[in-house]
């Protein structure tokens, strides 16, 4: 975690953008976080994907309606439950994938000799009502880019 870290402060610096990197493991740890999000002046948050934030969704999407904050969540999820923006992996595609790989198994191949696979898709959804709200203009190529736009 350190060396991604130390990479991300790095890109951040290229980029001319200051970065804190907040970590939390109870549910008191996520309000200490975004408590501090608006005493330290930051601007935004990036949620990192990660099983424990997965499993409180609803928490930090309502913290981030309740501090103002905007935030980048890694699954669509989080924006469908009124989160300002997600990028990461298309679980759909996912599935259909290992569907796919199901099929083959039925038809005889061996499981063994299937390769390992990774998302191949990756999608972008925004939330224009949570944007709203926050008070921002999300771009016109940013929504023309995007996979999914929810009014």
């Amino acid at each position: 975690m350190k060396a991604q870290v130390d990479e991300f402060q790095a890109a951040a610096a290229q980029l001319g953008v200051g970065l804190v990197v907040l970590s939390a493991e109870t549910d008191e740890d996520i309000k200490t976080a975004f408590a501090s999000l608006t005493q330290q002046h930051i601007g935004a948050l990036v949620i990192a994907n990660d099983l424990f934030f997965g499993g409180h969704r609803d928490q930090l999407v309502e913290l981030a309606a309740t501090y103002g904050v905007p935030v980048m969540h890694f699954q669509r999820e989080f924006v469908t439950a009124g989160g300002l923006m997600s990028y990461g992996p298309s679980f759909d595609d996912g599935y259909r994938q290992g569907g796919v790989y199901v099929g083959r198994i039925l038809k005889g191949e061996k499981p063994a000799d299937l390769p390992v696979q990774q998302f191949t898709k990756v999608e972008l959804i925004i939330n224009l009502k949570t944007a709203r709200a926050l008070g921002l203009a999300v771009p016109l190529p940013l929504i023309g880019r995007a996979d999914e736009v929810i009014e």
